[in-house]
């Protein structure tokens, strides 16, 4: 395994977290710390300080969740893989591994791992994506090899003519949030957020403002 920065300690995998929820980033924290040869060097709220981090302390491997206040945690990995990369990165996120993993994987992340089974699986996940292998759940797994097989049936596959900012607006969307409080959660104006929505619209083939909100609800109820 390559080190990307000095440690006092040898044998310690020295590991970055970018998420903007400071008490499961706390949790996840600790973890991480309870294992011996395992350490997290520093902790990232959004994507710049992030790059900064990255670029400072020189971690051996990155978490990232995805959806992040200003730009999508998939910009991050993007960076990353394209300056260094060797430096593997783990995605954890509290949205379903069937709409984003595609993306953080193509992205140049090494694994893909929900918040609901980071608990029992985040050690194992670390150690896998440290050691130069890929980290999917079985249900990850079981929908790449099906892709493959029915892709020109499956019936989402209009969601792949949106960008990864326009599917965190449809999340948002489904969740029952409206535009102020979609602009607040991804620290961007309404005036952008209604833009988006526009867009989504027009990607989709919807008519209106009830036909996006219906859509977005069945989209993400169906990966439930």
């Amino acid at each position: 395994m390559q080190t990307f920065g000095n440690c006092d300690k040898k044998n310690i995998s020295r590991i970055l977290i970018v998420e903007d929820h400071p008490v499961f980033s706390s949790g996840l924290k600790e973890l991480i710390n309870n294992e011996p040869d395992l350490e997290v060097c520093g902790e990232s709220p959004d994507v710049y300080s992030a790059w900064e981090k990255v670029m400072d302390l020189k971690p051996d491997m990155v978490i990232v969740d995805i959806i992040l206040k200003g730009p999508s945690g998939i910009e991050l990995i993007r960076d990353i893989n394209k300056r260094f990369k060797a430096m593997p990165v783990l995605v954890l996120s509290m949205h379903d591994e069937s709409l984003y993993a595609e993306r953080a994987l193509s992205a140049g992340a090494r694994g893909y791992i929900m918040k609901q089974e980071a608990s029992e699986s985040i050690v194992q996940a670390v150690r896998m994506v440290l050691a130069g292998e890929i980290y999917a759940s079985k249900k990850l797994t079981h929908s790449i090899l099906n892709s493959f097989v029915r892709q020109s049936a499956h019936p989402d596959e209009s969601i792949k003519k949106l960008t990864n900012r326009e599917l965190e607006v449809l999340s948002a969307l489904a969740e029952g949030l409206n535009t102020k409080q979609i602009a607040r959660k991804l620290n961007l104006s309404m005036k952008t957020i209604g833009t988006y929505r526009e867009r989504i619209k027009e990607k989709l083939g919807l008519k209106n403002a009830s036909e996006l909100i219906r859509y977005a609800v069945k989209m993400f109820e169906r990966t439930k």
